[in-house]
């Protein structure tokens, strides 16, 4: 069985780290190089980085963060926002990225999935799926979760899975930033019908959310943000605190 993880999320805007609610309403978190070294040292498992305002002309500084950031880490880290090419992907690598996460351009494009499987393995490949429950179902959403697709989640988890994504980002919008608990219903049906690792997003609030996604859910890791920026959550003392519940954490 694969151990658990615990991933904090930094999403990046201008070079710095921001947090929202609903993925709206975005407010300073400090510096992503600082941050990440000091996860690092308090006992994250991997850490997540989002270039949430991804253009072409800020692609460049978004690249030499990445390679500041490797400078600085030895844990792995994923970096996403506005990836659509394998060239995209391979200067990210190369700048020291262990694993690339794709969105809006695997709804547009699901070949590249493929393509980047392929290329460079399915295990750099992390399809991030951001989901809203609208209407009795569960539906993707895109580009920040401001664009409402016709996918249902659960079908389009499986097509990921097929067309060879080593992971899944998988992020109830309804509970980003809420703190009212990650989303067990829809982490649990989707890590039920696929093979491939599922990371929990959205909703963190307190060490019993951990638990509680881990006990009753097949997700291999957890990815929270506010609650590590802000102080909120020790990574060493929610380790400490899953552990004395025999969860089985890295």
């Amino acid at each position: 069985m694969l151990k658990k993880r615990i991933i904090p999320c930094l999403d990046i805007k201008d070079g710095l780290t921001v947090k929202g609610v609903n993925f709206k309403d975005l407010r300073n978190a400090g510096n992503p190089i600082e941050l990440a070294k000091k996860y690092e040292l308090e006992g994250a498992d991997e850490l997540v980085f989002l270039d949430i305002t991804a253009t072409i002309e800020k692609r460049k500084t978004f690249v030499k963060l990445v390679k500041d950031i490797a400078r600085e880490l030895s844990i792995p880290f994923t970096v996403g926002g506005g990836i659509s090419t394998i060239d995209d992907v391979r200067k990210l690598l190369e700048a020291g990225a262990d694993k690339v996460s794709i969105n809006t351009s695997a709804v547009k494009n699901p070949t590249l999935i493929t393509d980047l499987a392929k290329e460079f393995g399915s295990q750099c490949v992390v399809v991030a799926i951001d989901t809203k429950y609208v209407d009795h179902f569960d539906w993707v959403h895109i580009k920040g979760g401001k664009e409402i697709t016709k996918l249902r989640a659960l079908d389009w988890t499986q097509e990921v899975e097929r067309r060879g994504a080593g992971e899944i980002l998988l992020t109830s919008m309804d509970g980003d930033g809420t703190k009212a608990g990650f989303d067990i219903r829809i982490t649990d049906q989707v890590s039920r019908q696929v093979n491939i690792p599922i990371i929990a997003s959205g909703g963190a609030g307190s060490v019993e959310d951990f638990s509680k996604v881990f006990k009753e859910t097949l997700a291999t890791g957890a990815l929270a943000a506010s609650i590590f920026h802000f102080g909120e959550i020790q990574i060493q003392e929610l380790k400490k605190q899953l552990k004395s519940q025999k969860i089985a954490i890295r």
